[in-house]
């Protein structure tokens, strides 16, 4: 070969290794010609009002923080809490817990550095603590940090928190990854600002495995491989997360090898997942519950025969067959059966239209002229909210409206792009500031059972994540005693009593406990999701 040849061939090679494409097959060459090595894809609908999880509380927000914010302790396969800064996961075992439940101390790594290079120690911990008990800090709800009486460090690697009454569900609160938690936040390019409006929001520094680039708003959220993360560098070198408009969109980029990976996928397309070449396509029963959600607020939705009634004039099992083919389970119980504080009592209300007629009769409601009921001169109208996007939702939402009319009941549905519905209320968010009589949505519930961050008396929003405005007085003491022992036999049965309340009271109707669905280019490797945090374990996943 001359050298002019050898040169040309060489470039070729290159302009080979550049694309991601290869000149010969081999055992490592893909399957599929889209994939762009060590460079994952993903997508969903929504964007996100803010990167600090401090002031957000989506599920896609929660997958970004997984993989790039400052944890204490992370969840493995089993849903179990593992150290991450801590170097161990206090219990009353091994001391981390005082006998009386009322000290907690976490010992912190040495070696961990912020994205930035800047070295992590235990006054990043009390720093972030202070803001988040700071009355001028916009966070949603201060349930549990309200019950710190004084945070100390004895030296710069270990962090005393002393309360003022036990906290059971300490791990996920305090620093965990799994659900709507703060993470660890860095003083050292904070102290002395206002957290609320600093750009850090839009790019946080953290301590996970990979860091934030760039988010392009309403397009897409860059993540690089952390060079200075303390565990090494992970196999990928860069994740993109790709905001989609519309879930049809996001099937059609998987099929044209746009994105690798749908993560969490509607059940309603199950089935034509299965049919893209090329791609895994995974269910596992998981810690989320769609539901129906009732605004207290409202008058016309106080009386619990007007939430009963409908809910009987909903067919679940339709739904589940019509749209979501299947996937999903049926119950009336708001917890998972992959938990431990699941209560298999729980039973599940029927589709029942003349039980239903009879309780709207029963609370005074009665039909007009036109065959939608009134009552003191207001017509039974239901403001509808749901996210847009979701032409899954859409066929669910039709069909519960055609029902409700049967029962003389009006659906008025009010669509709204994910990051407004879920906005904070400082920002206009739907659920948050309670605009709306009913709201379709889903929740991911914590590993530690704690339930009163969604349905506790003293969590109303905007103060906090009941939505529902709802109090029950018999689950509010349940859930204030489970957040006082660390017997996980005990916290159970405390949970059963919610769990009855909810299913007898109805301010939340579940449509189906949540089969997570998990759709990616088969060249994807290594992807273990647990139930509550699914990109906890990425240092090994690669495509």
């Amino acid at each position: 070969m001359n050298r002019l040849a050898h040169a040309a061939m060489l470039a070729l090679l290159v302009a080979y290794a550049v694309m991601g494409i290869g000149p010969a097959a081999s055992d490592e060459q893909r399957q599929n010609s889209f994939t762009k090595p060590h460079f994952l894809r993903y997508g969903d609908i929504g964007d996100v009002t803010s990167l600090n999880p401090m002031f957000a509380q989506q599920l896609i927000l929660s997958r970004i923080a997984s993989l790039t914010m400052a944890w204490l302790v992370k969840y493995d396969i089993h849903n179990q809490a593992v150290p991450e800064l801590a170097t161990v996961v206090p219990t009353l075992k091994n001391g981390g817990i005082s006998p009386d439940g009322k000290t907690i101390t976490f010992h912190l790594r040495k070696d961990a550095k912020w994205s930035d290079g800047v070295p992590f120690n235990a006054d990043d911990v009390v720093f972030t603590t202070k803001v988040i008990l700071d009355p001028k800090t916009l966070i949603l709800s201060r349930d549990g940090w309200d019950r710190i009486a004084k945070v100390e460090t004895p030296n710069k690697y270990t962090v005393v928190f002393h309360l003022s009454k036990p906290y059971s569900p300490f791990l996920p609160t305090f620093f965990g990854s799994a659900g709507a938690n703060p993470a660890i936040v860095p003083k050292h390019i904070l102290e002395g600002k206002d957290v609320n409006t600093d750009p850090y929001n839009s790019k946080p520094i953290g301590i996970g495995p990979f860091r934030i680039v760039e988010w392009r708003r309403a397009d897409r959220v860059i993540m690089e491989a952390n060079p200075y993360y303390f565990r090494g560098l992970p196999k990928l070198r860069r994740i993109e997360y790709r905001i989609v408009p519309n879930r049809d969109t996001l099937l059609t980029q998987l099929q044209t090898g746009d994105i690798d990976m749908w993560a969490t996928a509607a059940a309603a397309y199950y089935q034509r997942l299965q049919g893209v070449k090329g791609f895994t396509v995974t269910k596992q029963t998981g810690y989320g519950f769609g539901h129906i959600d009732f605004n207290l607020d409202r008058p016309k939705l106080q009386d619990v025969r007007v939430r009963r009634a409908l809910t009987l004039a909903i067919d679940r099992k339709a739904l589940w067959e019509k749209v979501s083919h299947g996937i999903g389970i049926l119950q009336d119980n708001v917890v998972s059966p992959a938990s431990p504080f699941f209560d298999k009592t729980v039973g599940m209300s029927p589709f029942d239209m003349k039980k239903a007629n009879e309780l709207l009769d029963e609370a005074g409601w009665k039909r007009g002229a036109d065959g939608i009921r009134e009552k003191n001169g207001e017509r039974l109208v239901i403001d509808f909210a749901s996210n847009s996007g979701s032409p899954d939702t859409d066929t669910r939402i039709e069909l519960i409206r055609a029902w409700w009319k049967e029962i003389g009941v009006e659906l008025d549905r009010k669509n709204y792009d994910p990051a407004l519905l879920f906005a904070p209320p400082e920002k206009g968010g739907i659920i948050n500031a309670g605009k709306f009589d009913v709201v379709i949505f889903a929740w991911y519930l914590s590993p530690a059972g704690d339930l009163s961050t969604i349905y506790g008396c003293g969590e109303f929003s905007p103060h906090g994540q009941n939505n529902m405005h709802w109090c029950n007085k018999k689950a509010n003491n349940a859930m204030d005693a489970l957040k006082l022992t660390y017997d996980q036999r005990a916290q159970i049965q405390y949970d059963g009593i919610v769990e009855h309340a909810i299913a007898a009271e109805v301010p939340t109707y579940v449509t189906s406990i949540v089969e997570d669905v998990y759709a990616y280019n088969s060249d994807l490797k290594n992807f273990h999701p647990n139930s509550v945090t699914a990109f906890d374990d990425f240092m090994n996943v690669d495509i």
